[in-house]
Formats: structure tokens, sequence, C-alpha cells
């Protein structure tokens, strides 16, 4: 909070220039620390041993240190390369002294904004909590506080819980999802943990945790695509053609998994015809017959590519009608192959789409 003016030394005022005074904390008899956005000023009244006097410390520190002793305790401000300065308190007075100190040099860093205050500030042992209006600093370390630092900010916490234990419990801050676990001493947990909710609540603007669960909970899950931008209908042309359908009366197989077919009537009938329509050959007995054995290794030679292998060709021995059937059988299984490939290639397409679509 700011303080008046007129409750402030004469001294201190010169000192404070267009500052204003942000925060007052006694240091015992008339000692007084004060605290402006950019420093920290210490005011020692007249004494047996020295005059009245300021001392001014800048919050571009870039770490905080303390060292504790029994009756008096020193704040240690590291400016880097510009040094390291320090101030000393009562040690009754440390903590009370430590707090408007952090919250600058916090606000100097870019840490917090301008118009965000400094709530509460915690040290157990090697762990300094910093609760603001908007976010949770936790620093753990021998420093109280350095660039070796987390922050959780409010907008981004989802879940806020507590796993208790006898000696020390873990305050569980979630972040978009992410438990982050904060060890404290069992018998400071509970008021930190309500520090932090009411800092939450605020943040959110809601009146209870439950509210908050309900401000923060996830929207639910939009309908998939693939009901609205599929379709099933017979004719639905969205790949192009439709799924044809098996064969509702498969071809019988044979003992090798074959396809057998029976010849279709007009191949018959073509053959019988053919046959039928043939006339028949009688002038082979008048010629050699050394010509008529030539003609016929010639055309076995050229149609098969057996002649020099010791193997026949499988259709030499074969009637016209068989090899018709052979024929017939060999282009149904070549449409069979082609139709399960199709269909192959359709219901691939059809399930990377669903997918897709999901």
């Amino acid at each position: 909070m700011t303080i008046p003016c007129m409750s402030v030394p004469e001294i201190v005022q010169s000192s404070l220039g267009d500052e204003h005074v942000a925060a007052e904390v006694s240091l015992g008899g008339e000692d007084v620390l004060y605290v402006t956005p950019t420093r920290t000023l210490i005011y020692r009244a007249d004494g047996l041993l020295s005059d009245e006097s300021v001392e001014e410390y800048p919050h571009d520190a870039e770490r905080i240190d303390v060292s504790e002793g029994r009756r008096k305790s020193a704040v240690s401000l590291d400016y880097g390369i510009d040094g390291t300065d320090q101030f000393k308190v009562p040690t009754k007075r440390l903590h009370d002294a430590l707090h408007p100190v952090i919250a600058g040099v916090l606000n100097a860093a870019g840490i917090t904004d301008a118009n965000e205050q400094v709530i509460q500030t915690y040290q157990f042992s090697e762990l300094t909590l910093v609760l603001t209006s908007a976010r949770v600093v936790k620093h753990v370390g021998e420093a109280i506080w350095d660039g070796d630092f987390e922050q959780f900010h409010y907008a981004d916490v989802t879940r806020l819980d507590v796993e208790e234990g006898n000696v020390s419990s873990q305050i569980i801050i979630e972040v978009d999802g992410r438990p982050q676990r904060i060890k404290t001493p069992s018998d400071r947990t509970r008021e930190v943990r309500e520090r932090i909710e009411q800092g939450l609540l605020s943040y959110h603007d809601v009146g209870s945790y439950a509210e908050f669960e309900r401000t923060v909970a996830p929207d639910e899950e939009p309908e998939p695509e693939s009901d609205r931008n599929v379709s099933f209908a017979e004719d639905d042309d969205v790949f192009g053609s439709g799924v044809d359908p098996l064969d509702a009366n498969p071809p019988e197989l044979d003992e090798e998994g074959q396809i057998i077919e029976e010849p279709s009537v007009d191949a018959l009938d073509g053959d019988d015809l053919a046959a039928e329509s043939e006339p028949e050959i009688g002038g082979e007995d008048d010629a050699p017959e050394s010509e008529v054995s030539d003609d016929r290794g010639s055309d076995s030679e050229e149609t098969t590519g057996f002649a020099d292998s010791g193997f026949e060709s499988a259709s030499e021995n074969l009637d016209d009608s068989t090899e018709a059937q052979l024929a017939a059988l060999t282009e149904a299984v070549e449409r069979q192959n082609e139709l399960l490939e199709r269909q192959q290639r359709t219901v691939e397409r059809l399930v990377e789409e669903l997918t897709r679509a999901r």
C-alpha cells in the first residue's frame, strides 16, 4: 500500500523524488524500511553512534540471498558485474522485510506486471513461494530468488489438489494438464493451498472451486465429421465408384484351390459347329512322310518353345473342346482376380477416408 508522505521523514522524502512509497516495514525503534517501485530505502534514525541516514538499494538485482543470524540477518542483492550490496535487519523482522523487497525485484525483472499485487511470500528451508494476484512463483535453492525459477500463471491452471503426508505434503498445481508438485511442511500445506485457491478464484472471478472447475473444463468433443461428410447410399459417388458386391454363387474350387468353371454353352456350340463344318482332308496320303513330319515339328517349335527342352506342350495332347474350356476358365479366373483387386482398392480407400475424417 502507498504510505502518506506526511509520515515519511524529511530526509526520506528528499530521496523519493517523484516516486511514492509502496510499502513500509518497521525495523525496531525509529528505523524503517521503505519500498518504492524501483528501490528499497533503509532509514536509520539518530543514535548514540550515528546520525540520521538513508540507504538505497535498487531493485534491478539478479539474485537475492539471505544470511540469518540469532539477532541480525543480512539481505544481499547481487547486481552481477556491478557487485553485491547488502543491508541488515533484525531477524525477527526479516520475513516482513523480505516480502516487499522480493515483490520489488520481481516487478523490476519483468516477472510480474505493474498492476500485479504480491499477496504472500513463503520460505520453507530452500523453497521460496511467491503468491501474486496472477501467478505462483516457485524457487528452490540456497538463494531466495534468482534466474532459476518456475512460475505457474492462474490462466493456465486447470486443477489444484494436495497429496498429504505426515511430515511434508505436496501441493499439486495442474498446468495445461501436466501436474506440478510443490513440497511443503504438512502443518503449513492447508494455508498455502487455500491462499493459492483464493488467488485462482479471484483471477477467474468465480465464487467457489467447483465453479472454477466448470470454468476451466475443456469443451465437449465435437461429433465426428465423418457422420456428415461420408454417405453410404447406393448412388454415392464419393470414391468414384461403389463397392462391387461379391458373387453370391462363388465358383467351385478343386483340391489345389483352383476355380472349376463349366464352359459356356456358346463356347461348346461354337466348337461343335467348327468341328462339323471342318472339311475332311484326304490329299495327305499322297504327300511324302518326311514333308508331313517336318511341317509338324516346325509348328510345335514356334508355338511352344519346348522342342529342345525334353517336355511336350500340354496343349498338344488336348482336343479343341478342352482347349476352349481351358481358355474360358483362364478368362474367368482373370476376371475374378481383377474384381477382387478392385474391391480391395475400394475398401482401402474407404478405410483411409474414414480414418482421416475421424
